[in-house]
């Protein structure tokens, strides 16, 4: 090898060294684990640096002769400390600017880099859709408040032109909001409402490719008919009509080709778009636009797998038959993209009769499922329903389903039956079952306040959409935070009084709630079933009450001869010792850097004592700049442990 490739190597070979000893000094005295890119960086930075930086002290100590003893030895000392202490300062910058998991490693954003450009150019384009409908300044927080009914027709029009026009994740979103009465006005309720299922069907040689992957075979080898026009054409999937080799007549629920791709992507701009418009005007703030979006792509995601739908499916109709129908699934027919369940005959909510019986029938099948079996349609607008040729509503679209515990239907039933008997006492305590009770509350004031809510929504004719607003102003008021499955369920019922206005307009949604707890929850406070509890609650004390008499008996001995104890262990928990271990190492170490820097500080101060360099530092300046630099290395391994767990 020739001499100046050797020089090279051995050049290379000790940067590389001299980079490896500065990350494991930085991450030693700081202890804290970096990735490798903050600290190459760092090293090179302290190499490029150390040069200037240490230059007049090397200087001075290298052109004086140095007085015998420990002097050199300290001077050394302070170098490499100095050192040392370049790259902690920078990896500390560095966790102060550009927090860990901001900004993605070199992998991540190669592989990120395509998906990044097509995010964009999507995004862009989202952006052009709505300033060509009229848009730009609501995104940009400076539209116009609208207040005739005419000027906010035309505004929900330009909405609804511009959601069909951006793709069906857009379409999907405009259906959600179609159903939240109690947030938008009742124009873009209304034009929004037109999104149902007015949507392009895909070609059908792209869904036969997705049926056939799915099916694992041709479609004419699985089903002996299959309808190629489809039965509706939504923005996630299509239905086709189709008939089994048993001569079972069903529904074939295809998932529209290349959808999972598109609605990735759509529902990060969704997120974006929600976050920017929440930051930047007041009314994405007034809606909670950043939660909304959150809720959309969580039940978007769910609805994409359709497995979860068949078992939704099976788990809903398990339950005793009612008024109201529900689809069967053909589980081995079943699949992530594809859905083949029984087929209801008969035609659309929207031309249904009006008819009282069916809206009530309706919301007794709902009100079901939510306070007795605990697995409730989440999502039951006019497009998820149909009136059967046998009189009958057929609920349909088990996508979004929510699920409650025994414990969470129990406070439910309580907190309805105390709204039926306007008791605001009963109101308070189960609203509290209900929700997360927080450490300090108002509880008097949180009593009154829903005293004044059911004297002004239980009364008859009461709008119930307003009902539902002002209980959620009265929770966020008193700082309540509803569980998502209980949310769930007042959000399951925005929706629905809502269909009910297609089928009975004047619907009263809160009497016939009441008079469903008249009828249904009473029954647990009858005689019988309350004799029923009683002796299942004294089966389970049983075992306690047979064991109390001895237990009562050795603390009755052991107080009587003076061994009676009470052992209390402090911080019995390994996350509280924790906790505490962590909070002392970090105040040891403030007192410790803190002091070190005020010992440094009085000793440059201080005047006299033995010359190390000639002309250029006595000790005890020397010995002062060592303390302040164990002061900086302790002082940064505190800071870099706050920042670490500031979220």
């Amino acid at each position: 090898m020739p001499d100046s490739s050797l020089l090279t190597f051995l050049g290379i070979a000790s940067i590389l060294a001299v980079l490896i000893m500065l990350a494991v000094a930085a991450q030693r005295l700081l202890g804290v684990r970096f990735g490798i890119l903050r600290v190459a960086l760092a090293g090179f930075l302290t190499l490029a640096l150390a040069g200037p930086m240490l230059e007049p002290i090397l200087r001075s100590f290298g052109g004086t002769t140095a007085a015998p003893g420990i002097g050199p030895v300290w001077v050394l000392l302070l170098v490499i400390m100095c050192i040392a202490l370049m790259p902690m300062v920078l990896l500390v910058i560095a966790e102060v600017l550009i927090p860990p998991g901001t900004v993605p490693g070199p992998i991540e954003f190669a592989r990120s880099l395509r998906g990044r450009i097509s995010r964009a150019r999507r995004y862009s384009q989202i952006t052009r859709i709505a300033v060509r409908h009229g848009l730009g300044p609501y995104l940009r927080g400076r539209g116009d408040r609208v207040e005739d009914r005419s000027g906010r027709v035309r505004l929900a029009r330009s909405l609804r032109e511009a959601l069909e026009e951006g793709g069906v994740t857009f379409v999907k979103l405009g259906q959600v909001l179609s159903t939240r009465r109690d947030l938008l006005p009742a124009e873009f309720v209304q034009e929004l409402g037109r999104l149902q299922d007015e949507v392009r069907p895909a070609p059908w040689e792209q869904v036969e490719q997705v049926l056939t992957a799915e099916l694992g075979g041709p479609v004419e080898e699985v089903f002996a008919a299959f309808d190629r026009r489809p039965l509706a054409a939504a923005s996630i999937a299509h239905a086709y009509a189709a008939r089994l080799h048993s001569g079972e007549e069903v529904v074939v629920k295809v998932q529209r080709p290349g959808i999972r791709a598109v609605v990735t992507k759509d529902l990060d701009i969704v997120a974006r778009l929600a976050r920017t418009l929440e930051a930047r005007t007041r009314w994405g703030r007034a809606l909670g636009l950043r939660d909304l979006a959150e809720g959309f792509a969580a039940a978007i995601r769910e609805e994409l797998d359709f497995r979860v739908e068949a078992a939704n499916m099976a788990a809903v109709a398990a339950a005793p038959p009612g008024p109201v129908r529900y689809p069967a699934p053909v589980s081995r027919h079943c699949g992530e993209r594809v859905l083949v369940m029984e087929r209801l005959a008969g035609k659309p909510l929207a031309q249904a009769p009006r008819d009282p019986r069916l809206a009530r029938d309706l919301l007794d099948c709902l009100l079901r499922q939510i306070l007795l079996q605990g697995v409730f349609h989440a999502d039951p607008h006019p497009g998820n329903i149909m009136l059967l040729d046998d009189g009958r509503l057929g609920l349909l679209d088990f996508g979004s389903v929510g699920r409650l515990d025994a414990s969470a239907r129990s406070a439910l039933q309580r907190f309805l039956l105390a709204m039926n008997r306007q008791d605001p006492l009963a109101v308070t305590d189960a609203l509290l079952e209900v929700v997360p009770r927080p450490e300090e509350i108002d509880q008097a004031a949180l009593e009154r306040a829903l005293g004044q809510f059911m004297a002004r929504h239980l009364g008859p004719g009461m709008d119930s959409v307003q009902m539902f607003t002002d209980l959620f102003r009265i929770v966020a008021a008193y700082g309540l935070s509803i569980p998502p499955e209980v949310a769930a369920v007042f959000r399951a019922l925005a929706t629905l009084e809502g269909t009910l206005v297609h089928l009975a307009p004047g619907f009263d949604l809160v009497e016939e709630a009441r008079a469903f707890a008249g009828r249904h929850l009473a029954a647990h406070l009858e005689p019988a079933s309350i004799k029923e509890t009683l002796v299942q609650e004294t089966a389970a004390l049983v075992p306690m009450l047979r064991r109390l008499p001895r237990r009562l008996d050795r603390i009755v001995s052991a107080a009587e001869h003076g061994r009676l104890s009470v052992n209390v262990r402090l911080l019995a928990d390994e996350r509280d010792r924790r906790f505490v271990t962590t909070l002392l190492h970090q105040v040891l170490l403030t007192v410790l850097g803190a002091t070190a820097g005020l010992m440094g500080t009085i000793l440059l101060g201080t005047s006299g004592g033995p010359v190390v360099l000639p002309g250029v530092m006595r000790l005890y300046e020397l010995i002062g700049y060592n303390l302040l630099v164990i002061s900086a290395i302790l002082v940064l391994r505190v800071l870099i442990l706050i920042f670490r767990r500031r979220d």
